[in-house]
């Protein structure tokens, strides 16, 4: 159902995605969650469309073993730490980023910071109005200011909860940015586009 769930955002204008990309799924030999956020992955990409060829993944806790069984269901790893910095290169693309810190969506919409790659962005992750919620908006402005500066842009959608799974997918939303939407924007949000740094930072994970 929250796989369906998935898909009912994705069925308006916006061109389906093509491919997936997948941070932060931790050890799941060993983490009953990470195996539930990586069976939801397998259904998405089966509900999608998406060959799990076309889903690339990438966790520095991922050990030899692990990394063998997600190339034998067909999923590729990403060679390295690209840290979030991931362009959509033209290609409709999720991003399945349960529970990842706050400096990685925002280097990713950093990444893809126009109105024509953002629009081709969908990414499954922490609430960013929770995110809003609970920091202060200087702090927000001042660490994370591309996920600041693109709230107005974004349709979010809650992931329906189910009794089993508090834990694993609890303040999780699906996110997707209209173009039309995003052009609504004034062109000086365009403007910035400084890299992040994350002086004052604590929860990095990924991030060097």
């Amino acid at each position: 159902a929250a796989a369906g769930a998935v898909r009912a955002p994705l069925s308006g204008p916006a061109e389906p995605p093509a491919r997936c990309v997948c941070y932060g799924l931790g050890r799941f030999a060993a983490c009953p969650a990470a195996r539930y956020q990586l069976a939801f992955l397998l259904l998405l990409l089966e509900e999608l469309r998406v060959p799990p060829a076309r889903c690339a993944l990438y966790d520095p806790a991922f050990s030899a073993r692990e990394a063998a069984a997600l190339g034998a269901l067909g999923l590729r790893l990403l060679p390295e730490n690209e840290e979030g910095k991931h362009g959509v290169g033209g290609s409709a693309t999720l991003f399945y980023m349960v529970h990842c810190g706050k400096a990685l969506y925002n280097n990713l919409l950093w990444s893809n910071w126009s109105p024509a790659a953002l629009s081709k962005l969908v990414i499954i992750g922490n609430s960013f109005r929770g995110i809003e919620e609970r920091l202060l908006s200087r702090i927000l402005e001042r660490d994370y200011s591309y996920i600041a500066k693109v709230l107005k842009g974004t349709e979010e959608a809650a992931l329906p909860s189910h009794p089993c799974y508090l834990d694993t997918f609890n303040d999780t939303s699906v996110h997707w940015f209209p173009l039309d939407k995003l052009q609504e924007l004034s062109p000086e949000v365009w403007n910035f586009v400084e890299e992040p740094m994350y002086q004052d930072c604590e929860d990095l994970e990924i991030i060097r």
